[in-house]
């Protein structure tokens, strides 16, 4: 026999309760929401009262609420910088390479700068030349180290003067021809000059090592005064070499002396200056004769 169609909640006693309550709480909805109609109407300050109170009763839970969606934007906002970290730190890495090799840069061009006005304002005070010539050659591996300069005895050259280049000093005539003369390098084993540092005038002495540099021991007992960088020139002492002519640049520190390069590299330099000898004597000024009485 089939079921009637109409069946009623009443054959079960669970359904019963349910529809029973669910009439109940609409009953109820709709009282309060009359009532709080009605008090919105015709009591305001009563109503707003009602609503303080119930805005102070769910304030911790709004706040609840609030901190943790902040707290999981705030997470997303981190994993987001996280993940972008690794691409900044290359570009930071990167700006400081080459923020580095600017400095470097800026530092070269700096003492550049202060070695050429130094060698400025010593070729200004060069004697009056003798001679300019071409370098016709020198030699590059011989442990003698010369050049064959292009003028001799007929244009006024003379064993022991010295040649130079703007760059520096290059070395002293050594031989002379009739229309060439042959200059002993400073880098050569038996040149022997006497410089200084040209920051302080610290003396020294710089010896040709046969290879192409110079051997720099200072006149000073003590600590090794020398560091790299240091610019030497020529200090006047014994004659020959005018005072202040650039010589070289220290390359390496050790032990109690120091190594350096030449300034003026005769393999790059195609003229040189040949000058009288310095004479010490006769830069100083002349004594002033006593007056008569």
């Amino acid at each position: 026999m089939a079921p009637p169609g109409n069946r009623r909640p009443g054959y079960s006693r669970k359904a019963q309760y349910g529809l029973f309550f669910g009439y109940v709480a609409a009953v109820t909805g709709a009282f309060i929401a009359l009532l709080l109609l009605a008090a919105a109407i015709f009591d305001p300050q009563g109503f707003g009262a009602l609503r303080g109170v119930v805005s102070d009763a769910t304030a911790p839970v709004s706040s609840a609420g609030r901190g943790a969606a902040r707290g999981a934007g705030s997470l997303g906002e981190r994993i987001a910088a996280y993940i972008d970290a690794g691409s900044k730190n290359r570009a930071l890495n990167a700006e400081v390479e080459e923020n580095r090799t600017a400095l470097i840069e800026a530092r070269a061009i700096a003492y550049e700068n202060a070695r050429l006005k130094r060698m400025l304002r010593l070729v200004e005070q060069k004697p009056e030349p003798i001679v300019s010539a071409r370098l016709v050659s020198s030699s590059a591996s011989s442990s003698r180290r010369f050049a064959i300069l292009n003028a001799g005895r007929t244009n006024g050259v003379a064993v022991g003067q010295p040649v130079r280049a703007p760059e520096g000093l290059i070395g002293r005539v050594e031989a002379v021809g009739g229309s060439t003369a042959r200059v002993m390098l400073l880098t050569d084993g038996g040149m022997v000059i006497p410089v200084r540092r040209a920051d302080d005038g610290l003396p020294a002495i710089s010896t040709g090592t046969g290879d192409g540099g110079l051997d720099i021991r200072p006149l000073t007992t003590g600590a090794n005064p020398f560091k790299p960088g240091d610019v030497l020139v020529t200090s006047g002492t014994g004659g020959v070499y005018a005072p202040n002519i650039p010589v070289a640049i220290i390359t390496r520190v050790s032990g109690d002396g120091a190594t350096g390069r030449p300034l003026a590299n005769p393999g790059r330099i195609d003229f040189a200056i040949v000058e009288p000898p310095f004479q010490p004597e006769a830069a100083a000024p002349a004594p002033t004769p006593p007056v008569a009485p």
